[in-house]
């Protein structure tokens, strides 16, 4: 690494972690102060549903570091990424945590957050847009409608145990919207949850990669949705949406594509 004037200076500040959330995917999903950040710091971790493209904003100088897990692989664990920030920052001065989505939705970014302070490091988070949030709308999905859904739950599918969350039976009772995340290898668990409670005609949606390039999805019922897996050949890394909000999808596509019709035809001043 080569170090001017003006890296030398920030180093002889305090230490600091910045924890920046990198959005779901879509390199336009970014916040201006997530680019911010990701300028001035001198390292920065990444985890593997970060864009690569964001590392562009990142100073020549920058170190970086990818510190993520991919299938069940990981390159560090918690507590080396949490020894790895601290001496990082106190070497080098701006740690930037970079995670998928919003770090404080199954991120681990208040572990890391603590882990910091414990040791003496200042800290900052910059929230991201939740892929639990952002890959539904990205395919006309509302999470909430009057007179169909009144609220939803944001459930991990695979606890730390690599159980099924329990929360997921308690969802399956309610009305709400349920959006399910890191629950593909839980998939006939929660397939078997949702029809005990009565709920096989229930749509669902499964969306991979969403809002990238490589976006993939496929809709069904409880009843269907392996089916459809099967078929569209769905994995890994998905979200799963379930509730009466998926069957409007269609609707909503047809709206956004009559809007889309019309702005074409005044464009050509039909």
């Amino acid at each position: 690494m080569i170090w001017t004037l003006k890296s030398i200076e920030r180093v002889s500040r305090r230490p600091k972690l910045t924890v920046v959330g990198a959005g779901p995917g879509d390199p336009e999903l970014i916040t201006l102060k997530a680019i911010k950040a990701i300028s001035t710091a001198n390292v920065i971790l990444y985890d593997a549903l970060v864009n690569s493209e964001l590392l562009k904003y990142a100073s020549s100088i920058a170190e970086k570091i990818f510190v993520g897990k991919r299938r069940g692989c990981y390159s560090y664990q918690q507590e080396q990424i949490n020894d790895l920030i601290v001496a990082k920052a106190n070497r080098y001065g701006h740690v930037v945590r970079l995670k998928g989505g919003d770090s404080f939705v199954f991120g681990r970014g208040s572990e890391e957050i603590e882990f910091a302070q414990q040791n003496n490091l200042q800290t900052e988070v910059v929230p991201g847009i939740s892929s639990a949030l952002a890959v539904p709308a990205g395919q006309g999905i509302p999470l909430t409608m009057r007179h169909v859904s009144e609220s939803f739950w944001v459930i991990t599918g695979t606890t730390k145990m690599h159980q099924l969350s329990s929360d997921i039976k308690i969802a399956a009772q309610s009305t709400a919207t349920i959006v399910i995340l890191m629950g593909m290898g839980k998939l006939s668990e929660i397939v078997d949850v949702f029809s005990q409670a009565g709920k096989e005609q229930t749509p669902v949606a499964i969306i991979q990669n969403g809002t990238t390039d490589h976006e993939k999805s496929g809709f069904g019922t409880i009843e269907t949705i392996e089916h459809v897996v099967a078929e569209k050949q769905l994995s890994s890394p998905a979200i799963i949406v379930i509730g009466d909000v998926v069957a409007n999808r269609v609707q909503l596509a047809s709206i956004s594509k009559e809007v889309q019709t019309d702005s074409l035809y005044q464009t050509h001043g039909i």
